[in-house]
């Protein structure tokens, strides 16, 4: 069993893709990853990887409550980063979301991303 999540707090796929699935019984969510689109306008927000990342993580934010979730139930995250050398910017804002007990995370630098994104995130969660 499987349900499509889907919020109007997070920008809408842009692609043939969910938001999010819960599977497992309603115990597992796995979020799409996530890029830098204000969800009022649908368009990649200006600013640097801080910014980024911090949009990026705000639309997980806004999946998860739509889950039933919160960042705190989030147990393993993946980073996608078009520049490593951005790394320590992107975790200063990243800690700031999983200040205690973080997840299980990856971090992968790619060519691109979508829409000229400089950083996308992708999470699974676990409902107790």
């Amino acid at each position: 069993m499987r349900e499509t999540i889907k919020t109007s707090n997070a920008p809408a796929a842009i692609g043939p893709y969910s938001q999010a699935i819960k599977a497992a019984a309603g115990k597992m969510i796995f979020t799409a990853g996530q890029i830098p689109l204000d969800p009022a306008t649908g368009r990649l927000i200006e600013g640097d990887i801080s910014m980024q990342t911090r949009r990026v993580l705000e639309n997980v934010k806004a999946i998860l409550a739509a889950s039933g979730a919160t960042l705190a139930n989030v147990v393993k995250t993946t980073v996608f980063m078009i520049d490593l050398g951005e790394f320590a910017a992107m975790n200063e804002v990243y800690g700031e979301f999983f200040p205690a007990n973080p997840p299980a995370r990856s971090t992968v630098e790619v060519k691109a991303l979508p829409r000229g994104a400089r950083v996308e995130i992708e999470t699974m969660a676990m409902l107790e």
